[in-house]
């Protein structure tokens, strides 16, 4: 399986496990899961086949671990990023003192005005590791990494989720617990 064909495979999975179910006819269930076979079914009857062994690579190899497979394999969610009404389960957590947000620069003037804001999704996402927050901002241009005073927002009453892939979760991070560079 080539690199491009797996990005590309990555992406749909994001698009239809994140925010278009309907794209391809199948229902998450209240918490993001979907049943596998479901999935690639739906997935060759819209002219998109995905086989087993193909998920099962991408899901592995996924360099943001995007998914995780039900302990017994058979249903399939992504971990974050949603932007239709998913309730993923996870428990409030004690942050770490500083988490990193990359971002790109055109949205530096936006972010010094309103903070950090969770737009289309359910959450702001925030990394504790420079590489990952680097390559988040990188998407959409040249990055610039913030760092977010999480433990003092924590102090504040702001409360953290953390995802098994270890993305931080939080609904909005203002502006004072921001250190631009």
């Amino acid at each position: 399986m080539n690199e491009k064909s797996v990005k590309r495979t990555s992406k749909f999975l994001s698009l239809v496990l994140r925010h278009q179910p309907e794209k391809i006819g199948i229902s998450l269930d209240d918490a993001g899961w979907v049943d596998v076979d479901v999935l690639l079914g739906a997935t060759a009857r819209h002219g998109r086949p995905i086989s087993r062994d193909t998920l099962d690579y991408v899901v592995r190899t996924n360099d943001k671990q995007r998914f995780i497979f039900s302990e017994d394999g058979q249903r399939i969610r992504a971990n974050q990023g949603h932007s239709v009404d998913v309730d993923l389960g996870y428990r409030p957590a004690d942050p770490p003192e500083i988490l990193l947000h990359g971002t790109p620069t055109r949205f530096i003037e936006s972010i010094r005005q309103n903070g950090l804001k969770k737009m289309d999704r359910h959450h702001v996402h925030l990394h504790a590791d420079e590489a990952t927050a680097t390559a988040v901002g990188r998407r959409r241009g040249k990055p610039v990494l913030l760092k977010v005073r999480a433990q003092d927002m924590a102090r504040e009453g702001h409360e953290f989720l953390v995802t098994p892939n270890e993305v931080w979760l939080t609904d909005h991070v203002p502006v004072e617990f921001i250190e631009f560079p």
